[in-house]
């Protein structure tokens, strides 16, 4: 569900990018308050995770569509949706700089339509509730794909608004809706079911580390491996999703490119203008392996490059943007003081 720069105008760009950067900013403010440095290594390896997951694309039968994660329910599970909401910022800007994959003018457009949705509406309106007064996997695997599912019908609605709000290309409002809305309901039942099951895997291993919205500790039962462990088990997921298991992602174009075509016949719309001219300039200097591939060859070698590339990319970026910003100052106040 990437946008392209086509889709949009610098007005409404730049007005998704003022939503986008209010929520970061909120975000922010609040990670520094619960002052909690131990969630750095997990928002980045959390972070790495989803990238490599959005690497792979799932087929869905009987459309000629496919679909991929986009990992806001996934991050605030277990990140809180605050540091969640901040790591798939984190994602997006190494996808869309470093891959070119989505467009630099329609940056703020994803992060809201991908990361907010996900980490706020799901996280609050669904995860928070079923998980305040316990968590089991019954409720992991029904949170799981009822926040999916809600969170991607409302951003696939919000590309929609956002671009008959720009009136730049011929998509009808109702013909547009009509096709994506259904598309990603399908899309938002698979990436349910796939993030229960990691949930489920990250609740056996270590059960505190369940986001339910609660003060205090989690669930007092014994995990089955350590802290450590497995945040290592989840690295080396990501790293064989990225370097691996992405080979085998789906050649069919996603839920967005797939609704494009069947109006106009083509997933490519030209984009016009001075801003949309120099948001391409701009990627096509910074995207080091475009379309996940190296430049001007096809090698499968590319794709593996990439992924691994890009999951380190975000871990630095996470890891980095921690410290940048300090969100453990409080602790290091405290520190000081004594």
């Amino acid at each position: 569900m990437h946008m392209a720069d086509a889709l949009i105008t610098p007005a409404v760009a730049g007005t998704m990018y003022a939503c986008s950067a209010a929520a970061a900013g909120g975000s922010l403010k609040k990670v520094r308050m619960e002052d909690e440095p131990g969630k750095i290594p997990a928002m980045g390896v959390m972070g790495a995770f989803v990238f490599a997951a959005q690497m792979i694309n799932f087929t869905i039968p009987g459309t000629g569509s496919s679909g991929h994660l986009c990992g806001g329910v996934l991050l605030t599970a277990i990140l809180g949706p605050y540091a969640g909401f901040l790591t798939m910022i984190g994602v997006l800007l190494i996808q869309c700089l470093m891959f070119a994959d989505g467009g630099l003018l329609a940056l703020g457009c994803n992060i809201w339509n991908m990361a907010f949705y996900g980490c706020f509406i799901g996280g609050f309106l669904i995860w928070k509730q079923m998980m305040k007064r316990g968590v089991s996997r019954g409720k992991i695997m029904f949170a799981s794909i009822a926040a999916c599912v809600l969170t991607l019908q409302l951003g696939a609605f919000s590309v929609t608004l956002e671009t008959l709000a720009s009136g730049v290309t011929e998509l009808p409002f109702g013909v547009f809706a009509a096709a994506m809305q259904p598309i990603h309901l399908a899309i938002g039942l698979v990436e349910g079911a796939i993030t229960a099951a990691v949930l489920i895997f990250v609740y056996e291993a270590r059960p505190e580390l369940i986001w339910t919205g609660e003060a205090g500790p989690g669930p007092i039962r014994e995990g089955k491996l350590s802290y450590k462990k497995t945040m290592l088990v989840l690295a080396a997921a990501a790293a064989v999703t990225a370097g691996g298991i992405s080979l085998l992602a789906s050649a069919y174009p996603d839920g967005l490119e797939w609704s494009i075509e069947r109006i106009t016949g083509s997933a490519e719309i030209a984009a016009s203008g001075q801003a949309h001219v120099l948001a391409e300039r701009i990627q096509s200097a910074t995207a080091l392996l475009p379309d996940y591939m190296f430049r001007h060859s096809e090698s499968a070698a590319g794709t593996s490059v990439a992924g691994i590339a890009g999951g380190a990319a975000v871990i630095l970026v996470c890891v980095l943007s921690c410290y940048a910003f300090r969100f453990f100052r409080k602790k290091e106040k405290h520190e000081q003081d004594r």
